[in-house]
Parts: C-alpha cells; structure tokens; sequence
C-alpha cells in the first residue's frame, strides 16, 4: 500500500495549508507551464518544482512506479515529435542548424533539440507539483474549500470523491495484474518493455468493468442517502483560509504574472538564443 498515491497527513508547512490555496497554486503552476517555451522560465520552474516536492515531503517509492511510467511516455512524445516534424524546431526558431545526418529527411538540428529540450521540461515543471497537490490535498477539506468559493456542494463532493477514487484504482490495478502473473503473464522487470506495455494493456477492460461496477455501487447508494436533496451542507473538514494562504496564494499569482510577461513580452512565447 505504500506505493499507491494518496492522501497521507504529515507534518508540514504544505500538509497544513488550505485546499483551495494548493489548487489555485496547482491550476496557475498549470497555465504557466503549459503557456510558456521561455527555457529561462522553465528552467526555473523545474528546480521549484522540485524544490516544492521536497517541502511536500513525499516519499520517493509513493510516486516512483508513477514517474517512470510517466517519463516513458515522455520518451515516446519526443521520440515521436522527431519523427513526424524532425524540423518543428527550425520553424519555430526560424534557422537551421545541422549537428548529424542520420538518414534520409532525417537530421539532429540544434533548434529541434533545443525545442525539445523545452518539452522536456515541461514535463518536469507539472509532474512534481501534480504528485505534490495529490499526496498533501485532503479530499474533504479540499472539496469543502471549493463549496465556500461558491462552486455547489454536489460538483464539490464528486471532485473529492475522484480523488479518493484514485487509490482505489491503483489497488485494483495490482490485483488484476498480480492475478495476471499468477497466471503465467510475465510483467515484472523480467520481460523487456514492449512485453509488459501489451501484457499491461490487457488490464485496462478489466480495470474498467471493476471501476463502472464501483461507480455504479457508490451512485446508488448516495440516492438512497437522498444525496443532493437539500441546496446546502455542512463540512467536518473544513479549513479556513490563514495568512499562509494569503501570502501563497499572492506570491504564486506575482510569479505567474512574471513569469508570463517575461514569456510574452516580445511577442513570442518562444525563447530564441538562435538570432
């Protein structure tokens, strides 16, 4: 169980913040990543990310079988950026510059690596600060800190309840595929990569007749609890926003600001040191 990412209460200055503060981080942290391909931005925002992770105090084995799935799937997108537009690069950048022909149409160029050296770190900047937000966001006090921005208690618990799902789905992930190794389905480290990406593939129908089947259950017997009856309801978990919060919530807004003036301010959200 101490590999599966959720909620675990610890003692530290991001544990104790507000819900809604580490969603309006996360969702601003989010824009600013995905709007931005000034390295000089991302460069920095990759060491806070990890800087963040850190204070977070999230274990390593909680996220590591998470990240290396995710850094495969990084492997494949620049992998496949290269071979559809091997000159996306010298388009965005508007010059070329040969390092090594490989073969064909194909050629390394300094300004498509340089592109995807900004892919790169864009995966980089969000994965820390989604692991972060998941492992230190208690699904109540988070959804009771949306109610009180506004949004209706019924969006707000389907949101917590999406959370605490998380869990679940990972768990019914390893008993499906520990009852597929039991049956002779090799997806350890044992078999090379492309044999576990299709032996792991065959999990998903299974994993998600388990997860329409759970939906069903839970949806079913809030009806029977009268669910959404009334217009409003009160939180056990509730937390009100402190001057931590405050001060979060202004800081991060300065540096998205920041960050997307320095990004935009000469037309371009691309940084160019090829002119």
């Amino acid at each position: 169980m101490s590999r599966i990412i959720t909620y675990k209460e610890k003692n530290c200055f991001i544990h104790r913040l507000c819900g809604l503060t580490k969603l309006i981080f996360f969702l601003m942290w989010t824009l600013v990543t995905m709007l931005t391909y000034d390295t000089r931005v991302l460069a920095v925002m990759v060491c806070a990310s990890i800087v963040i992770f850190s204070l977070s105090k999230t274990e390593w084995k909680q996220v590591r079988s998470v990240f290396l799935f995710i850094m495969f799937f990084l492997l494949l997108n620049v992998t496949a950026i290269f071979l559809f537009s091997p000159y996306e690069g010298c388009k965005i950048y508007g010059s070329r510059t040969d390092l090594l022909h490989i073969a064909g149409n194909y050629t390394f160029t300094a300004e498509q690596l340089f592109y995807e050296l900004n892919v790169i770190l864009k995966y980089f900047t969000i994965v820390p600060s989604v692991f972060m937000f998941i492992t230190s966001t208690n699904p109540s006090e988070f959804a009771a800190s949306l109610n009180r921005i506004g949004l209706p208690y019924t969006i707000c618990y389907s949101v917590a309840i999406a959370l605490r799902y998380i869990p679940d789905v990972q768990s019914d992930f390893n008993r499906i595929k520990n009852a597929q190794e039991a049956r002779g389905i090799e997806m350890s480290g044992k078999a090379n990569i492309f044999s576990r990406l299709k032996n792991m593939s065959a999990i998903l129908f299974p994993l998600i007749f388990t997860s329409m089947e759970r939906i069903d259950s839970i949806s079913s017997a809030m009806e029977l609890r009268g669910f959404g009856k009334n217009k409003k309801r009160t939180w056990y978990s509730g937390k009100k926003l402190t001057k931590a919060d405050i001060l979060i919530i202004a800081g991060i807004t300065a540096v998205s600001a920041a960050a997307l003036f320095i990004t935009y301010r000469d037309g371009s959200r691309f940084y160019n040191p090829f002119n």
